[in-house]
């Protein structure tokens, strides 16, 4: 073999080594801004899904002092509407027997919100008009404070528990991401393993797709 040969050889030899060197540190660049992005994925990802766990706690916190608050008020609306039957029964019973001193000393006693709804149904004269309601508290006039408070808090008791409930399932998509993550960084490790190229690059792509696929969930449920 002649010296040109011999050179000519060499140096197609040394081309080929310096481009497979050279597609080699694309492959690893390609392996380091992967790990790069998702690393700052999973950090955010993780944040996220700890931040909206930490608002699903609170809500179903803030949803069960409500909760309590409502039960209170319904027990209080319901000592009220007991006292108001029953000073209206002894009312009545007085009242039959003539007894005006004691009728005006338990109309004197009666609730403001029921003595409200018992002089509109005086004025029917309920005692003579069969068409009058059987009592005070089947007027319109007649609420009871306490019970009005105890649907409202109950409302807000719910709303406050939906709000738990969305924000667990939030978290739960974070957590989801978090694992498409970690399957991206256990290909890119894989990847590292291969010195066969195609192989290599067959599971950087997969790798790269999965991460697309992660953060566009990212972008959506942040959205």
């Amino acid at each position: 073999m002649g010296e040109g040969s011999l050179a000519n050889e060499v140096g197609d030899h040394l081309r080929e080594h310096r481009a497979g060197s050279g597609r080699g540190l694309v492959v690893e660049l390609v392996e380091g801004l992967l790990l790069a992005v998702v690393a700052v994925a999973t950090a955010w990802s993780g944040y996220q899904s700890t931040l909206w766990d930490s608002r699903s706690a609170a809500s179903y916190g803030h949803s069960s002092k409500l909760r309590i608050q409502s039960q209170g008020a319904q027990a209080t609306a319901g000592q009220e509407t007991l006292y108001d039957s029953s000073t209206f029964y002894a009312w009545l019973t007085a009242d039959e027997a003539n007894n005006t001193t004691l009728t005006n000393l338990l109309v004197r006693r009666m609730r403001p919100e029921y003595r409200v709804a018992f002089d509109a149904w005086i004025q029917l004269d309920p005692l003579h008009n069969a068409s009058a309601p059987p009592g005070p508290a089947f007027m319109p006039q007649y609420h009871n404070a306490s019970a009005q408070q105890a649907a409202k808090l109950d409302a807000q008791a719910t709303a406050a528990f939906d709000a738990g409930n969305h924000a667990r399932d939030i978290g739960d998509e974070y957590v989801r991401v978090t694992v498409l993550m970690a399957v991206v960084l256990f290909l890119t490790a894989l990847s590292q393993r291969f010195s066969f190229r195609n192989v290599r690059l067959g599971i950087i792509g997969l790798a790269l797709l999965m991460l697309a696929f992660s953060i566009i969930q990212l972008v959506a449920i942040s959205v």
